[in-house]
């Protein structure tokens, strides 16, 4: 897979990543699409992804922190050039990071009249998108302060500050119906609301967001001018119990391996891992997987997760047995007289399991269940030591 020495490995797949973009366009091909590539790309490394989306015709990434925005400007060059980049985390009194940020031609988020008048002392033109706060409770001006936050950018502009953009962020749109439904309605009538009062403030001609991938696929009325392309493009549902990564016609972009390090017989009675908390039933043969939470593999999964395992006889679907260690992990890998599989066999932790060489392996939305947390959460926590490798 490489030649990397790193013991596992993470494969980015391109071409899943490019039919996701198309995916998501037919969803909602009346708007402008933005690619999220915050946190690393979801893990799948920020720099490679926003190139691919740039080659996939996308003309707008999103990117949450400052600093990661401004190191993927940096690392993309004259590829970015007629690319858009929008930002919306400024840690205060970073000044150095604001000016480059804006000398950069990164797109700003603002949410209080001291963001617009930090952005407008730097005395370079910079573009801003103000974000109204609808129901999050994060960022964004309440809908009573709003009036004054388009006050104040009205009045930055004779220093140079345009507002290209009015958005906020939806909290329940991964749910449809009930409850959620209507909290997801109620937000979007806040919106609708600020959209009003910056038209009578005098910024009538904005780009309006609202939606990522949910409110997209889910809240038609919610997509507005651009809507922004987040877990989608990674291949990943949302909300596996409203509708799975297959029936949204998404593919996972993201394979997380490593080859078995060991394999070894344990007798009947053998406690396996840290504190014991899985013993051998009877005589078994286990696997030895180079992998562990220093890699982002969840704790959590100890004794919950199950990973599959690529023999010449065919594959093995291997729970993961006693405790999740800082560097590899135990799985059970059957009885029998002979090893079920050799050194050198290809463990597959999660990644797409319709894929030829992968068939039938967890996904990451199985191993969000087993480690009661999220999809997002999976991809995400890889850590940048594993080695990814670009594909397609």
């Amino acid at each position: 897979m490489t030649e990397c020495a790193y013991a596992g490995w993470a494969r980015i797949d391109n071409a899943a990543l490019a039919h996701n973009a198309r995916m998501l366009r037919q969803s909602a091909p009346a708007q402008e699409h933005m690619g999220i590539v915050k946190a690393d790309a979801y893990g799948h490394g920020a720099v490679p992804v926003s190139r691919a989306l740039i080659e996939a015709g996308y003309r707008m990434l999103g990117i949450a922190q400052i600093d990661e925005a401004l190191t993927v400007r940096r690392a993309l060059g004259a590829a970015a050039d007629n690319t858009r980049i929008f930002s919306w985390i400024i840690p205060p009194a970073h000044e150095g990071a604001l000016r480059e940020a804006v000398r950069a031609g990164i797109e700003l988020s603002a949410s209080t009249v001291a963001d617009i008048l930090a952005i407008a002392a730097i005395g370079i033109p910079a573009r801003i998108h103000l974000k109204v706060d609808t129901g999050m409770s994060r960022a964004g001006a309440l809908i009573e302060d709003f009036p004054a936050l388009v006050a104040a950018a009205v009045q930055a502009r004779d220093r140079g500050v345009e507002t290209v953009g009015i958005w906020s962020h939806l909290a329940c749109a991964d749910e449809v119906g009930g409850l959620a439904q209507r909290a997801t309605d109620r937000q979007i009538e806040i919106f609708q609301r600020a959209l009003e009062i910056a038209a009578e403030g005098g910024l009538g001609h904005v780009t309006r967001h609202l939606a990522a991938t949910s409110g997209q696929l889910w809240h038609p009325s919610a997509r507005y001018d651009l809507v922004r392309d987040g877990i989608g493009l990674y291949g990943l549902t949302p909300n596996p119990q409203h509708a799975t990564t297959v029936e949204l016609g998404l593919r996972p972009v993201m394979t997380v391996g490593a080859p078995l390090m060991l394999v070894k017989h344990l007798r009947a009675g053998t406690a396996v891992s840290y504190g014991g908390t899985w013993t051998a039933p009877h005589d078994t043969w286990i696997g030895l997987i180079p992998l562990g939470y220093g890699d982002g593999v969840p704790r959590l999964a100890s004794n919950r997760a199950r990973v599959s395992v690529y023999t010449e006889a065919g594959v093995i679907d291997a729970p993961i047995i006693g405790r999740v260690c800082m560097d590899q992990f135990v799985v059970k890998l059957g009885q029998g007289t002979s090893a079920p599989a050799r050194i050198g066999d290809t463990a597959i932790l999660f990644g797409d399991p319709s894929r030829a060489d992968t068939r039938g392996c967890p996904t990451a939305d199985e191993w969000a269940e087993a480690c009661q947390t999220i999809n997002y959460e999976i991809v995400t926590r890889i850590g940048p030591r594993v080695p990814r490798v670009y594909e397609g």
